[in-house]
């Protein structure tokens, strides 16, 4: 079997903490849009994170229209993306920070030259790269290496449907048994298995143990091969996958 050579990473709350920010701007927005609809119900960001982690906006207007039988024009739609994913990005140049350790490891990784990497989002491309580049990550991932569901897609979608690691997998030329993922969420580990990648389960940007202990166990219900606490043990939780019978061996 090859070896793994390829680790994908998704970008919020994974590489960047941009979660909550992120959520503060689409409540705003999506509480303008439900008042304007005339429905009674007012979301905060933490409840939007919630709820739809993992989703992006236009992925949560879908689900949003459906759950409160709404409906908005596709022009429309596009419009109000296009606003939520400016005030994000406002948001995220002014404030988004890395997660904890994990710049210590794209760096690491970056130098030792074993394995390609790549940046796989639900978020628009735009926003992606804001963070990344506010944090000082983008000089790991060439231009081309960042990929977006809602962005780099014939048609937009979102994670947990598997087409942006399926696009990802076409465009570095991989295999999903080549390839690792790290994901936090339930959409993204969704989506990255039904792509048949291994995933590594990272738990350490939910707040308290209690949160930390109930998304891993979601996460490995799911199918992610480890949880992965603090990017301190990255090296440990890619081995523990190359090791494991079904995993691809490495010369780690």
């Amino acid at each position: 079997m090859p070896q793994i050579t390829e680790i994908f990473f998704d970008c919020d709350n994974t590489l960047v903490l941009s979660e909550e920010l992120a959520f503060e701007a689409c409540a705003d927005l999506a509480n303008e849009i439900l008042e304007l609809h005339g429905i009674d119900v007012r979301y905060t960001g933490d409840q939007l994170i919630k709820d739809f982690v993992g989703q992006n906006f236009r992925g949560m207007m879908v689900s949003l229209q459906a759950k409160f039988g709404f409906e908005l024009e596709k022009k429309e739609l596009e419009a109000y993306v296009k606003k939520e994913e400016d005030r994000v990005i406002a948001k995220l140049e002014a404030k988004a920070e890395p997660c904890v350790g994990a710049s210590e490891v794209l760096q690491r990784l970056y130098d030792s030259k074993k394995y390609g990497f790549a940046v796989v989002s639900s978020s628009a491309l735009r926003r992606v790269q804001a963070s990344i580049k506010k944090v000082g990550q983008d000089k790991y991932f060439d231009a081309d290496k960042v990929y977006s569901a809602a962005t780099s897609l014939p048609t937009p979608t979102s994670k947990p449907d598997p087409a942006i690691y399926l696009h990802a997998l076409k465009e570095v030329g991989k295999t999903a048994a080549e390839t690792v993922t790290v994901e936090d969420s339930k959409s993204g580990a969704l989506s990255a298995i039904r792509a048949g990648i291994h995933t590594i389960a990272y738990v350490g940007s939910y707040n308290g143990k209690e949160t930390q202990e109930k998304m891993a166990k979601v996460l490995t219900d799911l199918g992610a091969k480890v949880v992965m606490w603090d990017w301190s043990e990255f090296d440990k939780c890619l081995k523990e996958i190359e090791d494991s019978p079904e995993a691809p061996q490495s010369s780690l």
